[in-house]
């Protein structure tokens, strides 16, 4: 499968250093691209910077060359994690001034999965009905919002139960969280 990460200045870097550690460049073409404002927000949250597995393919964000800038060549997958909401705004209302932008515009054209993972609280009117747009077009909303069920002891396996829900809507297998069990009679 070629999955396309896109990271966006949303804080919540470690959510997209978790997806990259649990996808495997051996077995999936993984390329990257980030925003402009995720460099910012990388070198706050991740002192060590953004760690990338080998094989992975980073783009620029204005490179328009990019393989899946066009209809022609959509990837089978993109996650944009963490996702602001004026990411996601831009996607809902079909704006592609970048590659980023175009990538989800040409994943929801061709019908392929695009998974966005935004990280905002509060959510006002206008985030609600981007959403609402978006799951119209066929885009799966997973918020970055834990559960707390398989009981997280430390930071990374709180942000993994988030994860493990995005590996299972790509169809990853993962093995970072424990699926909930069935009530014993």
């Amino acid at each position: 499968m070629r999955i396309l990460v896109a990271i966006t200045g949303a804080s919540g870097s470690l959510y997209a250093q978790r997806l990259l550690d649990n996808l495997d460049p051996r077995e999936h073409e993984i390329h990257v691209v980030m925003s402009n404002y995720a460099h910012q927000v990388i070198a706050e949250e991740l002192p060590e910077g953004l760690k990338f597995p080998e094989g992975v393919k980073p783009h620029g964000l204005k490179s328009m060359n990019a393989p899946f800038a066009s209809g022609s060549n959509p990837p089978d997958a993109m996650v944009v994690i963490p996702c602001t909401m004026g990411t996601l705004g831009r996607i809902a209302h079909g704006f592609s001034e970048d590659v980023l932008l175009r990538a989800a515009d040409v994943v929801l054209k061709e019908k392929k999965k695009l998974i966005l993972v935004p990280r905002e609280t509060p959510l006002s009117l206008i985030h609600v009905r981007n959403f609402e747009l978006l799951l119209l077009a066929g885009a799966t909303i997973i918020p970055a919002n834990p559960s707390f069920y398989t009981n997280p002891k430390t930071i990374i396996e709180v942000v993994d139960t988030v994860v493990a829900r995005v590996l299972d809507h790509l169809g990853v297998p993962q093995k970072l969280v424990a699926r909930w069990a069935e009530e014993n009679d």
